[in-house]
């Protein structure tokens, strides 16, 4: 009973936030372009001024923990490839194909993944954040947009030319620019002024609350029109699938001899593959026209979440 409500303590403050964002939109306090406006704040200020100083302030060998990394990335590639060939065997259309295997496979560290951290590991929340972001963007992300641009029915001819301006666009991003510089302090070993620090350290500190609220409000007004058994069944990739394939890659690092991670490490990068899909998810479906979709299968991962990481929080705290 304890561990239940210690659990409940940690998730139901999250959602909470997340359906007060919700309440607030649906009854008109806020508009549904104000949360866009939230949410440009927290990827493009928020997020990287936090995931700067959680690199930054830290060692470089002890940020960049190379097993929790490697299982973090084998898992997301097994949920990519077991989702892929699930729904080609299905003969499902390669345009949905890409946006299921991408709601499959890409967690939102930034808006829950990181308040989750933030509550069940605060030592290691930023730490966690910066891995999880470090792998999101440089494999995850550009290898589902490859996906999706194979899927357009003007697909590049020049594959290499391709995966190079997704890259340049990745590289482009506040928070990965805020990523390698913290990187370049911390491998330099440079001393930060303590302007700076509290500067930044004001605004990673709006990050938790105004990205669950963000996330609550977006729910508001998406289109939910479309492939319902389709997106149910990237919800339960999301949910079930992808942390399953992270516990299995971490079984196997273990075997392989990797250096073994900590309780707590184990037990995020776990949890890290349980949470759902990333906020934007419904924007990069609307180019290949499977928003209504995409914003179903966010809805129904959002709100089971709920469930499905207590439970799994119960299991692995």
């Amino acid at each position: 009973m304890a561990e239940a409500l210690a659990v409940l303590g940690i998730t139901l403050p999250l959602f909470t936030a997340v359906a007060l964002g919700y309440l607030c939109v649906r009854f008109g306090l806020f508009k549904p372009a104000d949360m866009r406006l939230f949410g440009s704040f927290v990827l493009n200020v928020a997020l990287p001024a936090l995931l700067f100083l959680a690199v930054a302030s830290r060692d470089a060998r002890e940020v960049f923990n190379l097993t929790y990394m490697a299982v973090f990335a084998a898992g997301a590639l097994a949920t990519i490839a077991v989702t892929f060939t699930l729904l080609t065997a299905l003969k499902t259309t390669p345009s949905r194909r890409a946006v299921a295997v991408m709601g499959a496979s890409c967690p939102n560290s930034g808006f829950i993944g990181y308040p989750l951290m933030l509550l069940a590991f605060p030592d290691i929340a930023g730490q966690i954040l910066a891995l999880n972001m470090l792998v999101e963007n440089i494999l995850i992300i550009p290898l589902c947009l490859v996906l999706f641009e194979l899927a357009k029915p003007q697909k590049s001819a020049n594959i290499a030319r391709l995966i190079g301006q997704i890259v340049l666009g990745v590289l482009r991003r506040p928070m990965v620019i805020a990523l390698l510089l913290g990187l370049v302090v911390s491998l330099l070993k440079l001393p930060l002024p303590a302007p700076l620090t509290q500067t930044a350290g004001l605004f990673a500190a709006s990050a938790s609350a105004l990205a669950l609220f963000t996330i609550g409000g977006a729910l508001v007004g998406l289109p939910f029109k479309g492939h319902r058994a389709l997106a149910g069944l990237t919800a339960a990739g999301k949910l079930a699938l992808h942390p399953a394939m992270v516990a299995l890659a971490l079984v196997a690092a273990v075997a392989l001899g990797l250096p073994p991670l900590s309780r707590e490490m184990a037990a995020a990068v776990v949890l890290s593959a349980a949470i759902p899909m990333f906020s934007i998810y419904a924007l990069f479906a609307s180019e290949l026209g499977h928003e209504g979709m995409a914003s179903i299968a966010q809805l129904l991962a959002t709100g089971a979440s709920f469930v499905t990481l207590s439970a799994l929080m119960l299991w692995l705290l």
